[in-house]
């Protein structure tokens, strides 16, 4: 196996967008008075953004077009709150990560289930160091299945088995797996281990050692 390309999710991977969707999540489950908390939010993670929608409502059935008004509304207050995001916001090793593919001459691609990815990448700064973007308008079928990250090997003119995903959802581990890529999981181990590599964060990830680790499973 030769690694020839990197395929990034974008929320809680390359920053921590978690919290302004929760901010945004709540501020429409307190209109719509629905008891909504930090730990349900925990659930919605990787989740596109109609599912989350259901989920939240627990059960609670609205027209069609309100559902869209809903999501419409939910997204406008994320939008609001993500105009803070700046360069500083790129979690610790993620530009350093970035930088190392690019330098060894290897593909790049988000693979981001976010209709706004493209503006938070723009935000931080990093957009550059992507060669495409695979986005919540790029496949009808979002994670758990593979289609966006498929997407996204295809834009690199790749395929799956010489990319890896490095995703920190449960969903997306499994979208990726089903696809046929080697993928880093970030964060616990209860929530990603079925990835082949698991790193607490990507403050120390280097991309000779992932090369290296991801090695042995090419061999078995």
């Amino acid at each position: 196996m030769t690694i020839q390309g990197f395929i990034f999710d974008l929320d809680g991977v390359l920053t921590d967008t978690a919290e302004y969707h929760y901010r945004a999540w709540k501020r429409l489950a307190d209109e719509l008075g629905i008891p909504f908390t930090r730990e349900e939010n925990e659930a919605l993670r990787g989740i596109p953004r109609r599912e989350s929608l259901l989920l939240l409502l627990k059960g609670r059935t609205y027209p069609e077009a309100v559902l869209s008004e809903l999501m419409d509304r939910k997204n406008g207050y994320y939008l609001e709150f993500i105009r803070e995001l700046s360069p500083r916001d790129v979690l610790p090793g993620a530009r350093e990560l970035l930088q190392e593919i690019r330098a060894a001459g290897l593909k790049t691609a988000l693979g981001s289930a976010s209709k706004n990815a493209r503006e938070v990448i723009e935000r931080l700064g990093i957009a550059e160091l992507f060669d495409a973007v695979a986005d919540g308008y790029s496949v009808t079928r979002q994670k758990p299945a593979p289609d966006l990250f498929l997407h996204a090997a295809a834009l690199l003119n790749l395929p799956p088995s010489a990319c890896v995903v490095v995703e920190d959802a449960e969903a997306g581990v499994e979208a990726a797996l089903a696809g046929g890529f080697y993928v880093v999981g970030i964060g616990p181990q209860e929530r990603v281990g079925r990835a082949h590599i698991v790193l607490p964060s990507l403050a120390e990830a280097r991309l000779s050692d992932l090369c290296q680790q991801l090695l042995h499973y090419a061999a078995d």
